[in-house]
């Protein structure tokens, strides 16, 4: 098995790269099986923390407020993990968010990765619950703050050699690094056409929204128009 490799972490506003944002990258770098650095941080999605987000993760608003823009976020996660393969628990899922912002911010994300879940469901099929947070008390892991991004990513970390120790012996093949796959399409910026628009439909139906519409995108701009004119109607002159 590898002994460097960044075990990484997102929290999110929601499920879908394509459409929800980050909201906080966490990560450690591993040398020779040991913690040798870590980065963190919280990223302003420029849209609030949906309430079950924020109970989900304990992230608030202000606390997203906080955050670097993501195309900086990203640029620094990049650039701590170099060229070392990738761990997570169900990090096909991090990696997706994590090569969106990416090829948004016009950078290559590639990677190759072992996944603690996948190990998981492969060695300890009669567990009832595979989820970091079972796992971590199946082992006796302290998980820190779960559902925090630097958390989960040593709680991961801490979780593989538990797994590698147990299973080395019997299911080596469980450990190889397999290439991560995700198709991101860079999303363009919205457009002053649409912020217009939004402006316009914004004051017409007095409605507030804390939104920064500099971070939508033109995808986002358009499904927020076309759910105002929905429920609010169109401007009437």
């Amino acid at each position: 098995m590898i002994n460097d490799y960044i075990a990484v972490d997102v929290e999110t506003t929601g499920l879908n790269p394509a459409k929800d944002k980050l909201l906080e990258i966490g990560a450690v770098k591993v040398c020779k099986g040991e913690i040798c650095e870590t980065y963190g941080t919280l990223v302003d999605a420029g849209i609030p923390v949906p309430l079950r987000i924020q109970e989900l993760t304990g992230i608030t608003d202000e606390m997203r407020r906080t955050g670097k823009k993501a195309a900086q976020a990203i640029e620094e996660f990049l650039t701590f993990r170099g060229t070392l393969p990738v761990l997570g628990h169900n990090v096909s899922f991090d990696y997706g968010f994590l090569k969106q912002a990416a090829v948004n911010a016009g950078f290559a994300f590639e990677a190759e990765a072992m996944d603690t879940l996948k190990i998981a469901r492969r060695v300890l099929p009669e567990l009832p619950s595979r989820s970091l947070e079972a796992l971590c008390g199946h082992y006796k892991i302290d998980p820190g703050h779960s559902h925090r991004a630097a958390d989960d990513a040593r709680s991961a970390h801490m979780l593989l050699w538990k797994l590698w120790e147990e299973f080395k012996e019997a299911d080596p093949e469980a450990f190889v690094l397999r290439a991560l796959s995700y198709t991101a399409k860079k999303q363009s910026p919205i457009t002053n056409s649409q912020k217009g628009y939004l402006k316009d439909l914004l004051k017409y139906h007095k409605i507030e929204l804390n939104i920064r519409m500099e971070e939508l995108t033109k995808s986002e701009a358009s499904r927020m128009i076309d759910g105002i004119i929905l429920q609010y109607g169109k401007i009437v002159r």
